[in-house]
């Protein structure tokens, strides 16, 4: 009977070389990253098979189209409230005794994918917790901001905590409190926080004043978000072909922002330049006809050179009717992260449930705003996700 097994064991592993020889010869790839490649798939599920599952079926849970049209129709936010209740948001309204605002639906809304973000990030294991506080910190990094901006118009740390994302808390972020400046908050970010690489690489002490906040932010986002792009690229498989993409848009789209955003303001080119994620398509030569555009013809000139980008400037607006650039841009990263789900074994469904989630909330919000205002015509100015 031993003999036979290992027979069989044999068989098995010779019909996998063969399988890798034939990958090889039809991906252009060597035997040895095909066979790397086969077996991280084959114990993915191993450690990450079971989160893998539950953020597909959650993905499942997502609001249609055909529940839009229902929540446009609502008279009321109890309507709204009443209709959300069929949905796999359920009784998540009930506890609310008060009258019901837009405020606390919107807190609501957060509360609900912090709670699921929480389970998927308690049972993981690395690399995948790992990615999960990758996910965490551009949070962190808005929180930090929100924080320098405050305690420089002389407002209490302990006031502005209240108002910070939930997915950007961190254990130390309570201890941040006790700063009183800036320059105190500084230091406490440098030793404290999971952001103090990134601080200490790109921000200096002399920099903490109200003109360089946007620049902070900026400077940190780059880092991070090059970071991250290096993270899943060392992962591999899977994670690098569904992710890598995904993080390319985001970095291109901040410089597309930053270089609008610029125009009509101090900030010099060359400064400009730097505040450019290089982790893009638009990397290298795209940042560099960015870095000396003087008006919006000139952005709309460099996107026409990359196909994608090109279609989302093309019906971009303000007129009635249009849609503006930042719409075509959530469009767009909603349908790059609905593909990171027709791939398996990787860890970019996880920040696509995430953003899709994220759209979602803002899609309730603003029908919930136009039903609160009683402003029904821009009540379909939401971002379809199915």
């Amino acid at each position: 009977l031993d003999g036979f097994s290992r027979e069989q064991e044999r068989k098995s592993r010779s019909k996998l070389v063969l399988n890798l020889f034939l990958l090889e010869s039809l991906l252009g790839r060597s035997p040895q990253l095909v066979a790397n490649m086969a077996s991280s798939d084959m114990l993915f599920n191993a450690d990450h098979g079971y989160l893998e599952g539950l953020v597909r079926g959650f993905r499942g849970g997502i609001l249609a189209q055909s529940d839009y049209l229902n929540l446009t129709q609502c008279e009321t936010l109890e309507d709204l409230k009443l209709h959300l209740q069929s949905t796999d948001y359920g009784n998540f309204l009930q506890n609310e005794a008060g009258p019901l605002t837009v405020a606390v639906v919107d807190d609501k809304l957060r509360e609900k994918l912090v709670t699921e973000f929480t389970y998927f990030r308690n049972h993981s294991l690395p690399p995948l917790s790992q990615f999960f506080d990758f996910i965490t910190y551009g949070y962190m990094i808005d929180n930090i901001i929100l924080l320098i901006t405050g305690t420089l118009h002389n407002r209490s740390i302990s006031e502005l905590l209240p108002k910070c994302h939930p997915l950007g808390t961190f254990e130390e972020l309570g201890s941040l409190g006790i700063a009183q400046t800036a320059k105190d908050l500084y230091n406490a970010v440098l030793v404290d926080t999971p952001l103090a690489l990134f601080f200490q690489e790109c921000v200096s002490e002399q920099d903490l004043d109200e003109l360089h906040i946007e620049i902070i932010r900026n400077t940190l986002y780059k880092a991070y978000l090059e970071a991250f792009y290096e993270f899943c690229e060392n992962i591999g498989g899977s994670t690098t072909e569904m992710m890598c993409p995904i993080l390319e848009f985001e970095a291109d789209r901040r410089a597309f922002n930053i270089t609008i955003n610029s125009f009509g303001t101090e900030l010099s080119k060359d400064d400009r330049a730097k505040l450019f994620p290089r982790c893009g398509r638009l990397y290298p030569d795209g940042l560099s006809r960015l870095a000396k555009a003087d008006d919006y013809e000139q952005v709309r000139q460099v996107a026409e050179c990359y196909a994608e980008y090109n279609l989302l400037f093309e019906g971009a607006g303000t007129g009635p009717g249009e849609k503006t650039l930042e719409d075509k841009f959530f469009e767009y990263e909603v349908k790059l992260n609905m593909n990171a789900f027709m791939n398996q074994f990787h860890f970019g469904v996880f920040y696509a449930y995430v953003k899709l989630k994220e759209q979602e909330c803002r899609n309730i919000v603003w029908i919930s705003e136009c039903i609160a205002q009683q402003n029904r015509s821009k009540i379909d100015n939401y971002v379809p996700i199915f």
